[in-house]
């Protein structure tokens, strides 16, 4: 997946690309609006995250440019611009969504899976959602706030079942450092911390040193997935 960020603001530019390079995209970083459209005219992009108030060229009349060339990528504008004739306008110049600044990474996600899953899906699925995650031999009541594997209670704290959770609730898929530092830790912006290292080899600790196979892993350059099975080396 391709996105091009638009933003005059350099940190912030920064941080959405480090988080949207960590869920698999291939990111390009753009700071003035002339700028941005004559790249959008030179490849496709599956993602524009626009800011609205941009040099040269507003986020607002970029987007229709883009629009009136054909160009059929999902449109997402992150601004501080919060007025509803803002969205408004904002709607109208062909964006498929409006977030206000400030604005939390997580959010953004989920509205990009909802843009994805729009396109791919024909319906909205009517599946209904059980209370209880089961993978392999683990097993999570989310109401109860009880995780067991192979039948024993784990015990974990608060935090290391937000973490086994959030995980859980993804299997097999890869979450990003800057998706479960917010999602667990409501940290918003890049920051040095290890405190999601640490309480990984916490809850490995009690959910796969004392059986036979490890469930967490370690995704390389971008963060840790759940796993179905994976035996011990």
């Amino acid at each position: 997946m391709k996105a091009l960020v638009v933003e005059d603001d350099v940190k912030a530019a920064g941080y959405i690309q480090r988080g949207l390079t960590e869920n698999g995209f291939s990111v390009d970083v753009c700071h003035d609006g002339a700028a941005a459209y004559d790249m959008a005219m030179e490849r496709d992009y599956d993602f524009y995250v626009l800011d609205v108030m941009l040099p040269y060229l507003s986020g607002f009349d970029l987007l229709k440019k883009i629009r009136t060339a054909g160009k059929t990528g999902h449109a997402i504008f992150l601004t501080a611009k919060d007025q509803v004739h803002d969205r408004v306008a904002g709607l109208e110049s062909g964006a498929d969504a409006y977030l206000v600044k400030p604005f939390s990474f997580s959010e953004l996600m989920a509205v990009i899976h909802s843009l994805q899953r729009r396109a791919e899906m024909s319906q909205p699925s009517s599946a209904v959602h059980s209370n209880t995650i089961q993978i392999n031999d683990l097993k999570i009541d989310r109401v109860k706030h009880i995780a067991t594997r192979n039948n024993q209670t784990l015990e974990l704290t608060p935090i290391e079942f937000r973490l086994l959770l959030l995980l859980a609730r993804h299997p097999n898929q890869a979450l990003s450092r800057t998706v479960i530092l917010e999602q667990v830790w409501d940290i918003n912006f890049e920051c040095n911390t290890n405190v999601l290292d640490v309480h990984i080899r916490r809850l490995r600790a009690k959910l796969d040193e004392p059986f036979g196979s490890n469930l967490i892993r370690t995704v390389r350059g971008v963060g840790y997935s759940l796993v179905y099975d994976e035996p011990k080396t």
